[in-house]
C-alpha cells in the first residue's frame, strides 16, 4: 500500500511538473512582429499570392504577423506594398491588466473552465440542457457540444441549428459568444416567451470550444497560436482546422496550403484532424437547418463559397439572410457588420466549415467575423468588459437564425451517401484544378 501511495505521489508530480513546462519547439514573441498595410483591391490581390497569417482587418488596414523564420518582408517590398510595424501596440508589448481572480486569463475560459461551467448548466437545468462529448481532440480533451430543447433528452420531429465556436485557438472571444447564446437561452427560458417559443420548437446545438488544444497553447504559452497543435515534423505544429473539411479540401494553394508551416495548413487528408471529424460526425447524426461559426476579428458576415469568387446556388437566400443579421446587429449596438460572400472578400478559402455544410447538406451556413474594440489596448484583443457587449449584440442575429430555421424547417435533409458523391467529383476537379 505504502508502494503504490510513493508511486501516485511521483505521478502526481510528474504530470504537474510536465504541464508547467513550455513545449518542444515553442513559438516565441522574438520570432514575431505585426505590420499592416493598406486594404485596396491591387494590395488584397498582391496578397492573394503570398502565404501569410493574417490576422485581421480594421480600419481600412490589413494586420499581419510576420514570422521570421518564414516570412520575408522583402517580398512586400517587391510588390511594393507598403506596411508599417505595429507590434508596440499589440500583445504582449501594450497588455491591459486582466482580472487575475477570474483566471490565467481573466474572464475569458480556459479549456477547464468551460467544462466547469458547461457541467454547471446542465447540472442547474436538467430539464433544457444535455452535454454531449462529441470527440477527443489530439491531446486527448472533450470536445464537447450542449443540446438545448424542452424534451432535451428526445430527438423529436424539430429543426436543428448549430453555433460553433474556436476554430482558431486566439479567437478567444468566438469561445465566449456561443457559450452565452446557450446561458442566455436556459435562463431566460421560464421568463421570455420569445426564448421560450424558440426552444419550445427546436433542438440547438452549440460546440463553443472546436479546438481545445490550441486554445489551451494560446492561452498558457503564445497568444497569436491558431492552429490545433498536431505534430508535423521538426519544427512544425499545427492544422488549421478550418482548412480541413471535405468540400474542395485542397482545391487549390491559394485558399489553403500544403505547408506544414502554414498557418493555413489543410492537414495531410480531409477530416484528418479529430476536431473537424467530430463536427463531421455530428452531422451525419443530426438534421441542422441552418449553422453560425464564430471567428474573429474583421466584423464581417461571410457566406459560401469560399473556395471561388464564382456565387452559390443559394446566393441569393445567403445574402438576405446575412442582410438581416447586419441589420439586427446594427440595431442592437450601432456597429455595422458588413457582409458577403466570403471568397469575394479578403481572400479565397478551400475546405472551410461553412462551404461543406452547405456544399454537402445543403444547410445555409455563416462564418461571422466578430468585431476589433480597441486597436491601441491591442486590437486583436477584446478586453474582458466587451465580452458581454459583443455577445449582446450578436444576440438577435443567433436569435433570427434559430427562428429562420423552425420557419423553414424541413424533416428531410441530404443524406450521406452526397459525401461519396461529393468526393469523386471534388476528386476529378482537383486534378483539373492542379
Amino acid at each position: 500500500m505504502k508502494r503504490k501511495r510513493a508511486f501516485n505521489l511521483i505521478l502526481f508530480f510528474l504530470i504537474l511538473f510536465c504541464s508547467i513546462l513550455p513545449p518542444l519547439f515553442p513559438q516565441t514573441y522574438a520570432d514575431t512582429d505585426i505590420i499592416s498595410v493598406e486594404k485596396t483591391s491591387q494590395v488584397i490581390k498582391k496578397l492573394q499570392e503570398m502565404d501569410l497569417d493574417l490576422l485581421m482587418e480594421w480600419k481600412g488596414r490589413i494586420y499581419i504577423v510576420l514570422h521570421h523564420e518564414r516570412d520575408d518582408p522583402s517580398k512586400l517590398e517587391q510588390s511594393q506594398i507598403a506596411y508599417r510595424v505595429e507590434t508596440s501596440n499589440f500583445y504582449p508589448f501594450n497588455q491591459k491588466d486582466i482580472s487575475i481572480q477570474s483566471g490565467v486569463n481573466g474572464d475569458y475560459h480556459t479549456y477547464q473552465e468551460l467544462e466547469r461551467d458547461l457541467v454547471a448548466l446542465e447540472e442547474n437545468y436538467p430539464h433544457l440542457v444535455r452535454l454531449h462529448d462529441i470527440g477527443k481532440s489530439l491531446e486527448g480533451r472533450n470536445i464537447y457540444a450542449l443540446k438545448i430543447s424542452d424534451n432535451v433528452s428526445l430527438d423529436e420531429n424539430e429543426a436543428e441549428v448549430l453555433f460553433i465556436g474556436c476554430h482558431h485557438a486566439r479567437e478567444w472571444i468566438s469561445v465566449e459568444v456561443p457559450y452565452l447564446l446557450g446561458k442566455y437561452l436556459v435562463e431566460n427560458y421560464g421568463s421570455n416567451p420569445r426564448v421560450r417559443d424558440l426552444v419550445d420548437h427546436s433542438q440547438i446545438w452549440i460546440v463553443p470550444l472546436l479546438n481545445p488544444d490550441g486554445l489551451e497553447y494560446s492561452v498558457y504559452f503564445y497568444r497569436y497560436w491558431r492552429k490545433n497543435r498536431r505534430y508535423n515534423g521538426p519544427g512544425s505544429y499545427g492544422v488549421d482546422i478550418n482548412r480541413n473539411y471535405d468540400y474542395m479540401w485542397g482545391f487549390d494553394n491559394e485558399g489553403s496550403s500544403p505547408d506544414t508551416f502554414s498557418e493555413v495548413y489543410r492537414g495531410p487528408a480531409p477530416f484528418s484532424e479529430p476536431e473537424t471529424q467530430a463536427i463531421h460526425d455530428l452531422f451525419l447524426q443530426r438534421k441542422f437547418q441552418a449553422l453560425i461559426s464564430y471567428h474573429n476579428y474583421s466584423q464581417v458576415i461571410l457566406y459560401p463559397w469560399g473556395y471561388t469568387t464564382e456565387p452559390s446556388p443559394k446566393d441569393a437566400l445567403l445574402s438576405e439572410m446575412a442582410r438581416n443579421m447586419s441589420q439586427l446587429i446594427r440595431s442592437e449596438s450601432g456597429r455595422i457588420y458588413e457582409f458577403g460572400a466570403a471568397g469575394s472578400q479578403l481572400y479565397l478559402t478551400n475546405g472551410d466549415t461553412t462551404d461543406w455544410a452547405l456544399g454537402i447538406y445543403d444547410t445555409p451556413a455563416f462564418t461571422i467575423e466578430l468585431p476589433p474594440i480597441d486597436e491601441l489596448q491591442g486590437g486583436f484583443f477584446n478586453a474582458e468588459e466587451d465580452i458581454s457587449t459583443i455577445f449582446q449584440e450578436n444576440l438577435p442575429a443567433a436569435l433570427y437564425l434559430i427562428e429562420w430555421s423552425i420557419q423553414n424547417y424541413a424533416s428531410e435533409i441530404p443524406s450521406p451517401e452526397k459525401e461519396a458523391d461529393h468526393k469523386e467529383k471534388t476528386t476529378q476537379t482537383r486534378t483539373f484544378k492542379n
